[in-house]
């Protein structure tokens, strides 16, 4: 059985990983919405709502890349947060173990919008659809949510 100091350190390395790099590939769809710079052609966008890929770019850049980062600074802090809390949907759990688990869910949806709008599946749709459940299987390890687990003093 993974330690509990190392399971979280894993959850760390696999939220660090996905954030770094949906930084990187929104900042890139950002500058270039047109998609020339990393050889996309916005005839990729068909079937999706989109002209060019600035949207896009912009969610990936916050939802997956930004947020993530944010994540591993309140789960290495255990940051309290009100406001947080208020959209936490485990209430025996902190919210940082919570929008974890969201954020795998957030992978996913994000993966299966891409394949539909695209009209395409990838070898990177396929790892990232197991990174995410990487990131359930871990945050869902025992250590990790008992780490994570509101401690009811009022008994």
């Amino acid at each position: 059985m993974m330690k509990t100091k190392s399971a979280r350190n894993v959850l760390v390395f696999l939220l660090g990983f996905l954030g770094l790099g949906a930084i990187f590939g929104g900042g890139v769809l950002i500058i270039s919405p047109t998609g020339e710079l990393i050889g996309m052609p916005l005839s990729m966008l068909g079937p999706s709502p989109f002209h060019t890929f600035l949207i896009p770019g912009i969610l990936l850049f916050l939802v997956l890349g930004v947020f993530p980062l944010l994540l591993i600074y309140a789960l290495l802090r255990k940051v309290k947060s009100p406001f947080a809390e208020y959209f936490n949907l485990f209430k025996d759990m902190s919210w940082q173990w919570s929008f974890s688990v969201y954020q795998a869910f957030a992978l996913i949806i994000w993966i299966q919008l891409e394949m539909v709008f695209l009209d395409a599946v990838h070898w990177l749709h396929t790892f990232y659809m197991f990174y995410a459940i990487a990131m359930l299987v871990v945050a869902l390890l025992p250590g990790i949510r008992n780490l994570y687990k509101k401690h009811n003093k009022a008994r």
